[in-house]
């Protein structure tokens, strides 16, 4: 198969490249699998991007010549903490680290920049005691698949930057592989909460959960990530976002 892609710059995660959960988060819809996205590069805004077999079970992500991404078919099996109420949430996300420094305040998932109904506003905080990080998120009406319903592609970018933040490692970082498995789909309008947890560190790689619930503690996503760590404390911070 053959699908075309184009990103809006609505998406970004730096100003001038896609938030890596929401680009990854689009391929499963157009392929129709479960899958993990391994990023090869930043995901290039308002262009083109060409979905590809190249071979059995595996799609290419095409800039051109360049290639963007990789696609191979997954099971997400990670064991989720408990959920976090969503009052609980809304009290540590008000210590989101990034209120006060943040390399992307632009980024549509947890840029402080960005305006509720434009940015996902998805600003996750530390949880006293329990070693995850938490965030409360409203899906607003523009995610709206038609029915009243979150799109899929909108769940992935959700995952994406909580887990970044649980993340123990303290230089900068770029999202290498993500994975996600959605149990239900979420309504506009319905309280939920994102949890991030580490799940293990491998010299620069390092390998984090996050999980997405509602607000009577069901949950509706599970994700699992893999950050890896810049050789070069002093280089730009992550540019996939």
């Amino acid at each position: 198969m053959n699908a075309i892609v184009r990103i809006d710059a609505r998406f970004n995660g730096p100003p001038d490249s896609a938030n890596g959960g929401y680009a990854a988060g689009l391929i499963p819809g157009v392929i129709g699998e479960a899958l993990q996205v391994r990023l090869m590069r930043p995901v290039p805004l308002q262009r083109e991007l060409q979905i590809r077999e190249d071979e059995a079970n595996r799609w290419a992500v095409l800039d051109g010549e360049h290639l963007v991404a990789i696609a191979t078919p997954t099971l997400v099996t990670t064991q989720a903490p408990p959920a976090i109420a969503y009052i609980e949430a809304l009290g540590v996300s008000r210590h989101f680290v990034g209120f006060a420094q943040h390399a992307f305040p632009t980024c549509f998932v947890c840029g402080p920049a960005r305006s509720a109904g434009d940015g996902l506003r998805i600003f996750p905080g530390a949880v006293p005691g329990a070693g995850v990080v938490a965030a409360p998120w409203l899906p607003d009406r523009s995610l709206d698949d038609g029915r009243g319903k979150v799109r899929p592609e909108f769940i992935w970018a959700a995952l994406d930057c909580p887990g970044y933040f649980a993340s123990p490692a303290p230089a900068p970082a770029l999202l290498g592989e993500l994975a996600v498995h959605v149990d239900r789909p979420v309504h506009v309008d319905e309280p939920c909460v994102i949890v991030g947890w580490p799940i293990t560190v491998e010299g620069r790689k390092h390998r984090v959960g996050s999980a997405l619930f509602d607000e009577d503690g069901e949950r509706c996503a599970l994700a699992v990530a893999t950050w890896i760590g810049l050789r070069d404390v002093s280089a730009p911070p992550p540019s996939q976002g």
